[in-house]
C-alpha cells in the first residue's frame, strides 16, 4: 500500500476527503501542508506558475510529508499528463472535459497500454527502477486516479457518459467556471447548484467539488459528493492575518488600527 494507492481505493470507496489547491511553488509549503492532516493536495499548474520542475520538486515535498498530490494540468495532453505522472502524483485533475470521447483518450493517456503512457522504469513513479516492468504496469493501475473537471454545459450535458468512462475515477465540478460559462456572474447562482448537486449525484464515478472557504459542504454530502477542495494556500494566509488582526485589534481590514 502506497500513499498513492490509499488514495486511490479511498477516492472508488466514496469516503470524504479534504484537500486545497497549492497555487506557491515552494516545497516547504508543500511540506507544512501535507503534515497538516490534509487527505491530500491539488498543484494547480493550471493557474499558477507550476512548471515540471517546479512539479517535480513538489512531489518530493509531498512524499516526505506523507501526503499524495494531485496535479491539475493545464491541458490533457499525453506529453503532459506524462510527465506529472513520472514524476510521481497520485493521479491528474484535467480541466474542461467536455466529451465521452475526450474522457476516453484521457484514461487511455494515464495508463499503460496501446496507445497509452510511455513507460520509463526509472522514474520516480516507478519507483528509479526499484519495481520490475510487470509490477510497476500492475501498480500504476492501483496508483493513477484521473478526476476530469466538469465546467463547461458540453460537458454538463456528457456528465453521465464522461462518469461511465472505465478509467474515469471521478468528476469534480468547476463551480465558478460552470457558472460563468452558462453567462452567471454569482459562484453560488441557485442554476449551478441544481448542475452541481446533478453532477455529484452520479453513479460510475466518485465525485466531488471545490468549496470557499467557511461554506458548509452539507448539502454537497448529502448530494452525494466526498472529494472536497476548500481554499488554497493563498486563502489560507490571507484568512490567517485577517482573524489574527481581527482578534488583535478588533477589525480585520489590514488598513485598519494602529500605525507602527
Amino acid at each position: 500500500m502506497t500513499v498513492n494507492s490509499d488514495f486511490k481505493d479511498r477516492l472508488a470507496a466514496g469516503q470524504k476527503m479534504l484537500g486545497v489547491f497549492v497555487k506557491t511553488p515552494q516545497p516547504i509549503v508543500i511540506e507544512i501542508l501535507g503534515q497538516s492532516g490534509l487527505d491530500f493536495m491539488v498543484i494547480d499548474a493550471e493557474h499558477a506558475p507550476f512548471d515540471r520542475q517546479a512539479i517535480d520538486t513538489a512531489m518530493i515535498a509531498g512524499r516526505a510529508a506523507g501526503c499524495p498530490i494531485i496535479v491539475r494540468v493545464p491541458k490533457g495532453d499525453p506529453e503532459t499528463l506524462l510527465g506529472v505522472l513520472d514524476s510521481g502524483a497520485a493521479g491528474v485533475m484535467v480541466p474542461h472535459v467536455c466529451s465521452v470521447a475526450q474522457a476516453e483518450d484521457l484514461a487511455r493517456a494515464v495508463r499503460y497500454g496501446p496507445g497509452g503512457r510511455g513507460f520509463a522504469g526509472t522514474t520516480r513513479a516507478a519507483d528509479y527502477a526499484r519495481r520490475g516492468l510487470q509490477e510497476h504496469f500492475d501498480q500504476t493501475t492501483r496508483e493513477v486516479s484521473l478526476i476530469c473537471q466538469i465546467e463547461d454545459p458540453e460537458g454538463y450535458d456528457a456528465r453521465a457518459g464522461i462518469a461511465a468512462v472505465e478509467g474515469v475515477d471521478a468528476l469534480f465540478v468547476g463551480r465558478a467556471d460552470l457558472s460563468v460559462s452558462y453567462g452567471f456572474r454569482d459562484f453560488f447562482a441557485p442554476e449551478t447548484a441544481e448542475r452541481c448537486r446533478e453532477v455529484l449525484g452520479l453513479a460510475g464515478a466518485a465525485t466531488g467539488l471545490y468549496c470557499a472557504p467557511g461554506e458548509d459542504i452539507t448539502p454537497w454530502q448529502q448530494a452525494g459528493g466526498s472529494l472536497f477542495v476548500i481554499g488554497s494556500d493563498h486563502t489560507l494566509m490571507t484568512r490567517g492575518v485577517a482573524q489574527m488582526r481581527e482578534t488583535v485589534f478588533g477589525s480585520p481590514d489590514s488598513t485598519k488600527g494602529p500605525i507602527s
